[in-house]
């Protein structure tokens, strides 16, 4: 998946999450040249992805979750069991952001659907997409754990 840099020996493997969930750093580039930098654990299994940030509290405006999926495909999510609002960010196998679902509501079991295949799904606290000026287009990209 081009999104995802696997050679970055910079950077020391991150600490896995209070969840046991492996983290990595990911980086949200805009148009505007604004460049974000997030901790993200990954949902890589089918268990993982099922689970993901449901009963959790808060999360932290500098932290989220990503979704890898390989090969690409059309994703759907929904809020069940999930208490705090979350940004769902659509991302293509290029690391091109193709649509953002902002402040979703938390415990609806309404799908959220990516209306394209992506390469990954972002989820960040509701509201910083809009807060950091994040839109479609923009390149995301994250170290790719094995």
């Amino acid at each position: 998946m081009a999104a995802c840099t696997s050679n970055q020996s910079d950077s020391a493997p991150l600490e896995k999450s209070a969840a046991g969930l492996a983290q990595v750093p990911l980086t949200i580039r805009t148009a505007g040249g604004q460049v974000h930098k997030f901790t993200v654990e990954v949902a890589a299994s089918p268990a993982e992805q099922e689970q993901g940030l449901m009963n959790r509290q808060s999360l932290a405006p500098d932290r989220g979750m990503i979704f890898p999926y390989e090969p690409p495909k059309a994703a759907s999510f929904w809020m069940k069991n999930t208490l705090i609002p979350l940004d769902m960010i659509f991302v293509r196998a290029d690391g091109t952001i193709s649509s953002i679902a902002e402040n979703t509501v938390p415990l609806s079991l309404e799908p959220v659907a990516s209306l394209e295949p992506v390469g990954a799904v972002l989820e960040i606290a509701g509201g910083r997409s809009a807060e950091l000026g994040i839109k479609v287009g923009d390149k995301v990209e994250w170290v790719h754990s094995k």
